[in-house]
């Protein structure tokens, strides 16, 4: 629920508790974590996992709070960032890649893991929805600077894409969305290709 936070909503627990009664894979819910309370919510809906982007930047404290409560495992933190090519680096973004805020994305990412973050969610803004391919340079400096997993977002188009991300870093997985929405590859067609 990537508008939750922007529109300073609470995630729709409701829904998770109706999707876990049917879907059995592991389920990370993002979108208006705000609070170790939205997390053990979440999770006594069913999620596994809870991502929060806009309120780790705004109250770092909250993934170390969280990580005590709920575990580290349980506890994602997205990073959306985009690429300043002037200076040769990585901006964090908020609110759905709204609001940019001047971090650096590397730093963000090993700070996120010294308060307690068991893995990070890593969207390149560059890529997302563009369908061209995942930002190898961001996966790579964002992996090799942190030992939590990395799941590389933004750009996936086919998986000749999922494949490069993986021969070319070490992230833990990549997500796809579009190629899955819109009917172009099914799960299995990505798993037969990898």
């Amino acid at each position: 629920d990537i508008t939750a936070s922007y529109e300073r909503r609470a995630t729709m627990a409701d829904v998770i508790d109706r999707l876990t009664e049917n879907v059995f894979i592991p389920i990370c819910v993002g979108g208006g974590i705000r609070k170790v309370e939205d997390y053990t919510k979440m999770l006594k809906a069913g999620a596994d996992k809870c991502s929060t982007n806009t309120a780790a930047i705004k109250n770092p404290e909250l993934l170390t709070e969280a990580s005590k409560v709920v575990g580290s495992q349980a506890v994602v933190v997205g990073i959306d960032a985009k690429r300043r090519y002037v200076d040769c680096w990585f901006d964090c973004s908020i609110y759905g890649g709204r609001e940019f805020t001047g971090m650096d994305a590397i730093e963000w990412a090993v700070k996120c893991q010294e308060l307690g973050a068991g893995e990070i969610l890593l969207t390149s803004m560059d890529g997302d929805g563009t369908k061209e391919g995942y930002d190898i340079a961001l996966n790579k400096a964002i992996n090799d600077a942190i030992d939590i997993p990395v799941i590389a977002s933004g750009g996936g188009g086919n998986p000749a894409h999922i494949l490069d991300v993986f021969q070319k870093t070490d992230v833990s997985a990549a997500l796809a969305s579009s190629i899955f929405h819109f009917n172009q590859y099914s799960i299995n067609d990505v798993k037969q290709y990898l």
